[in-house]
Formats: structure tokens, sequence, C-alpha cells
């Protein structure tokens, strides 16, 4: 059995039952990875996770792409999720590390 819940941080809804994110309110579409990305920075919040990390964790182990994957990915979800994606609220880049959700 699954657990689903809905997890909140400033304005950002993820609704795990349904797959669905809402920012302030209103309904954002996710790509699969977008969203399964998003999900599991905001199910650890305030630890950093390196590309490769992140990668194993979504993609799975087998996957041999590149990393540059992730940052596409990132740029692509601030883009729907942030007011200002250049000055991020939400998921933050620590440089020469990786990335952090910040609640």
């Amino acid at each position: 059995n699954s657990v689903y819940e809905t997890i909140l941080h400033k304005g950002l809804e993820i609704n795990t039952a349904s797959r669905q994110v809402f920012v302030n309110g209103k309904e954002v579409q996710l790509t699969t990875k977008e969203y399964e990305i998003l999900l599991f920075l905001a199910s650890h919040p305030n630890i950093v996770f390196t590309k490769e990390r992140m990668l194993s964790a979504i993609w799975g182990d087998e996957y041999f792409g590149d990393t540059a994957t992730i940052a596409v990915h990132i740029q692509k979800i601030r883009k729907k999720i942030e007011t200002d994606p250049s000055a991020p609220v939400y998921i933050e880049t620590i440089w020469g590390n990786g990335y952090r959700f910040n609640p």
C-alpha cells in the first residue's frame, strides 16, 4: 500500500495521490521526470543532492546519461514553479555540489 500525501511549502503544493502540482492554487503542468525530480527534492528538504545522486534516484542505476540532463530539467521546473526563475525560492543551486529544496 502506498502512502499518499500532500506536500506544502510556501505556496507550492504537491499532491502525491493525483500527481498534481499547484503554485499559489494554480495547477502547473509538469512532465513525468520534472514531477519526479520536484517530488524527490521536496520529500528531502534542506538536503543537498549531487546530480549523480539524483540521476541514480530518479532514472535508476542503469542510466548512464549525462548529468547535464538534471540541470536542464531543473531549469524547466523553475520556469514553471518559480515567480522569478533567475532567483529561485524552492530549488536552490549549491554551486559545486548539486541542488537543495528550501522549505
